[in-house]
């Protein structure tokens, strides 16, 4: 008996309707499967491929390209540690030894009770965060070995976690399904830009620095209509889309 349901084969549909080719969508579609089975099986691929016309082979080829598809069972919660270059001078290689001796498992592994599935990761555009890990996809920023161990003990406590950034974390399966395109209502949900990220801004802003103007910048300005926007236009920003509105 298929483990997919009239629901989730209406869903996956519905995500081919939403390209003008319907074969963009299988990235989408994978991350579906994957929130249903919990990793992308053979069946899965089977499915997809199905419903897009495509042989298993193109299917399987795509799934096992890119590192977020898995194709053995996750835990509850997919732990990341990035131990790309800052975060691992930082103090990443140290959090994920630590980690692994304390769950006793090791990379792409999954602790005996499925509770944490933990991964070394590669760079997540969070350096002035360093080291950072992530839970479910959701940043920890400033991580160490201490506060690490405390983390994923409290996951596997069933304790509600927030992030710093403010998202409140739900479960592995839970978030594929927002990543393949269906909305939680949780999207607000915490700032969308912390003070290291904005440090810069508010050192040029402070200092009178601009960017240097070119023809063709300022014409691709005129053409879009957009333009620079100070540190408190910023903020200013992100507080109103925190609050549901939007930008013209």
């Amino acid at each position: 008996m298929s483990r997919f349901d009239e629901t989730t084969v209406a869903e996956l549909r519905e995500l081919m309707g939403r390209y003008p080719e319907a074969r963009s969508a299988l990235l989408p579609m994978l991350h579906l499967v994957q929130s249903v089975e919990g990793h992308v099986s053979a069946e899965g691929i089977e499915l997809c491929a199905e419903l897009l016309g495509l042989t298993t082979a193109e299917v399987s080829g795509v799934a096992t390209f890119y590192t977020m598809y898995k194709r053995r069972p996750m835990g509850t919660h997919h732990v990341g540690v990035c131990t790309n270059t800052l975060c691992a001078v930082m103090g990443g290689d140290a959090i994920y030894e630590r980690l692994c001796d304390h769950l006793g498992i090791g990379n792409d592994e999954t602790t005996e009770d499925g509770q944490i599935s933990l991964e070394r990761i590669e760079c997540n555009a969070a350096c002035d965060y360093a080291p950072v890990m992530t839970v479910n996809w959701e940043f920890f920023d400033r991580q160490d070995p201490v506060s690490a161990v405390g983390l994923v003990d409290r996951l596997c406590s069933g304790e509600e976690v927030v992030s710093p950034r403010g998202a409140t974390i739900t479960s592995w399966r839970e978030a594929e399904r927002v990543i393949a395109g269906f909305e939680d209502g949780r999207v607000d949900e915490g700032p969308a830009a912390g003070d290291a990220s904005l440090a810069g801004l508010e050192i040029a802003n402070e200092r009178g620095w601009t960017a240097p103007e070119s023809s063709l910048r300022g014409s691709q300005a005129r053409t879009s209509g957009t333009e620079a926007l100070s540190l408190p236009e910023v903020r200013a920003r992100d507080e109103r889309a925190s609050k549901g509105g939007h930008d013209g």
